[in-house]
């Protein structure tokens, strides 16, 4: 079901992370390439922003800051911080995006259960798109993270080069 796949991918993303001190999660080797700690982010607000705010009217932001931290090229949202300075965005630490990702997570899997137990159908689901539905956006959302996994993948490999030692 939808909460399972989400739980798996958003646990994927996170044990891609587990292996980096937080100064890795912070450095950005290229300018093209964001730090895994504005992946954890961005991923997160991702959620936040296209299903939470749209669908609970009582939704409040974890921190209204991070619309213009963690937006990447979603000009409609707002402005957004610079891709080539993600690497010097030394707060919020890791310990607060982790909280931040608990708690999206802990509200997202409450409703993506409420709509599961309402009978969610996923070919209506994408069928919201071209309205920017917010069940679309929760499947455009699991989508997304994975493409963002690929991402966290590479980027340690990329950094290894700029740091002493070797990322374990």
């Amino acid at each position: 079901m939808l909460a399972d796949r989400y739980r798996k991918v958003r646990s994927f993303t996170m044990a891609l992370a587990a292996p980096l001190s937080d100064e890795d999660c912070t450095v950005q080797s290229m300018p093209d390439a964001s730090p895994t700690k504005w992946h954890l982010a961005h991923t997160t607000w991702f959620f936040e922003t296209f299903v939470l705010a749209k669908v609970l009217s009582d939704y409040r932001p974890f921190d209204p800051a991070y619309r213009y931290l963690f937006n990447s090229y979603y000009d409609a949202v707002g402005d957004r911080h610079p891709r080539i300075r993600r690497g010097i965005i030394t707060r919020p630490g890791m310990r607060e995006i982790r909280r931040y990702r608990e708690q999206v997570d802990a509200v997202m899997l409450e409703l993506l259960l409420r709509w599961e137990s309402e009978g969610f159908d996923e070919a209506a689901a994408v069928a919201e798109a071209a309205e920017g539905g917010p069940r679309f956006a929760a499947l455009l959302g699991i989508h997304h993270e994975e493409q963002h996994q690929e991402l966290l993948h590479a980027h340690p490999l990329c950094a290894q080069s700029l740091t002493y030692g070797m990322v374990t």
